[in-house]
């Protein structure tokens, strides 16, 4: 049995202009721990009235407020305490989301410590952010930052509170305000924001926070016309629509969608290491991770030696309780997701791929949504388990004979988020790298990754980058300021008669 925090609240309330709130309309919707589907609290379930109000106060932070007029480093300041609550916080936020997710507690606590150093690091990148300025004989220019306005954030079930760090971070250190609709699936720890924004200093109405359904009070934010721009993590589907959505107010948008990441392993590759990232890259986080390496793509003569290594070692994966330590995959977070992973796995068996692990709920948890690492061999690329994004423990492993077949398969999908390439030959790894059609590959790693760099993919796999300066370069528009040094000559129309 899984054990229930104390002090859970018994509604979690909207966040406006400072204060909870209930919905407008009064709805609240259920909402249950995935470790036993038992509904534990309600939430308030947003809709346009709720939405307009988070919008209103978030526009009127922004027009008559200090917060985008304050200098760099003294919205830095307040981001540092905003880290600091964060990790004040740590123990009781990683049992929150540990417990509301499904998540390993030592996985949680790890998502923890990175939201803080995402604020951390966002305040120091918009102090030290330099503008440029263009001189010539005649003039000069030179460019400024300027917030583009109320920023709406929706954010996915996998990770939220990072997640949501993740955009409010950089949202906030470039003087937007911001309305954040975190998912309906996993609102238990967006409910420590409003204390931790109050008690760091931001001042009322830069934060906002509307729980809901996401063609509910989803829909109303990315349709609301005082919302010039959108970040959106999700699945690649709720993308194209927010996008169509979108297109009639022209808004901003940053998008990173799903995944069917390649892991390509070549026969001179350190199979022991290629083993370890293989399956920390699809079963951490439960697999419910859009840069998961779902896909493994192995040398033919090295192939039934990499299957039965992984086969072997995903057979012994600890299944369990979300807050038990031991555990390395937990509950994932909803019937009706469990329910969706579990057709997957049919699908597997159906279509004829090898099943070498998993499988099925494991006999020792016979509550809530569990289900073993699970790993399929010899796998055609004709299968919905190599197409189709399972965001699960479930991996797909297929043969290749050669570099230009590893590249063919790698690129044989939709997506284009990520990829992972275990060679000892470095030239070789660098070709293949820039051959896969990814945003982010790594070489002889698992994902490991650095705050400054770009985070995006191509293909179906999102629109923009964020991360480092170019989180910065989404929230804020360039404007260039040309001043004359001299006199300048003008063309003189209509100066003849």
């Amino acid at each position: 049995m899984s054990k229930t925090p104390d002090d859970l609240p018994k509604l979690i309330q909207h966040y406006i202009d400072g204060a909870y709130t209930d919905s407008a309309d009064g709805r609240t919707f259920p909402n249950a721990d995935p470790a036993s589907n038992v509904p534990y609290c309600a939430v308030a379930s947003g809709g346009p009235a709720d939405v307009d109000a988070a919008v209103a106060a978030a526009h009127r932070a922004f027009t008559d407020g200090p917060w985008p007029r304050m200098s760099p480093r003294e919205r830095g300041r307040i981001l540092q305490r905003i880290a600091d609550g964060i990790e004040a916080s740590e123990d009781r936020l990683a049992e929150l989301e540990s417990f509301d997710t499904g998540l390993p507690i030592t996985q949680a606590r790890g998502q923890a410590r990175r939201a803080a150093e995402n604020f951390r690091y966002f305040a120091d990148v918009i102090n030290a952010l330099h503008e440029d300025a263009f001189r010539s004989a005649a003039q000069i220019g030179y460019v400024v930052r300027k917030p583009i306005g109320v920023a709406g954030l929706i954010t996915p079930w996998n990770t939220p509170f990072m997640l949501e760090s993740w955009k409010l971070a950089p949202a906030l250190a470039s003087g937007c305000t911001v309305v954040l609709k975190p998912a309906e699936f996993t609102p238990l720890s967006a409910s420590l924001w409003p204390r931790i924004m109050e008690e760091a200093g931001l001042p009322q109405g830069v934060f906002n926070l509307v729980h809901g359904i996401g063609e509910e009070a989803g829909a109303a934010l990315v349709e609301h016309p005082d919302v010039p721009l959108l970040s959106f993590t999700g699945e690649t589907t709720t993308g194209q629509l927010i996008m169509r959505a979108a297109a009639t107010g022209l808004k901003g948008l940053s998008m990173e969608l799903g995944g069917k990441s390649p892991c390509v392993v070549f026969a001179d590759a350190d199979l022991d290491a290629a083993v370890d990232g293989a399956l920390f890259g699809v079963y951490s986080l439960n697999g419910e991770r859009c840069t998961a390496g779902s896909r493994i793509i192995v040398e033919a003569s090295v192939y039934d030696e990499f299957v039965a290594r992984f086969a072997e070692r995903a057979a012994r994966v600890r299944v369990g309780l979300p807050q038990d330590p031991a555990t390395e995959i937990g509950a994932l977070v909803h019937p009706e997701h469990y329910e969706r992973v579990l057709g997957f796995v049919a699908s597997g068996r159906e279509e004829g791929a090898r099943l070498v692990a998993g499988g099925e709920r494991p006999a020792h948890l016979p509550e809530g949504n569990y289900l073993a690492a699970t790993a399929f061999a010899d796998v055609d690329p004709s299968m919905r388990i190599w197409r189709e994004e399972i965001f699960g423990p479930v991996v797909a492993l297929t043969p290749f004979e050669d570099e230009a077949d590893a590249i063919r398969l790698a690129n044989d999908t939709r997506y284009g988020l990520a990829g992972y390439i275990w060679t000892s030959d470095l030239k070789r790894g660098h070709r293949v790298a820039q051959a896969i059609e990814a945003g982010m590959v790594w070489l002889n790693s698992h994902n490991v990754r650095d705050l400054r760099t770009p985070f995006g993919g191509v293909k179906a796999s999102g629109l923009g980058q964020e991360g480092g300066v170019h989180s910065i370069d989404f929230y804020t528009d360039r404007q260039i300021v040309s001043v004359a040094l001299g006199d300048t000559h003008v063309p003189r129309f209509g100066a003849r008669r």
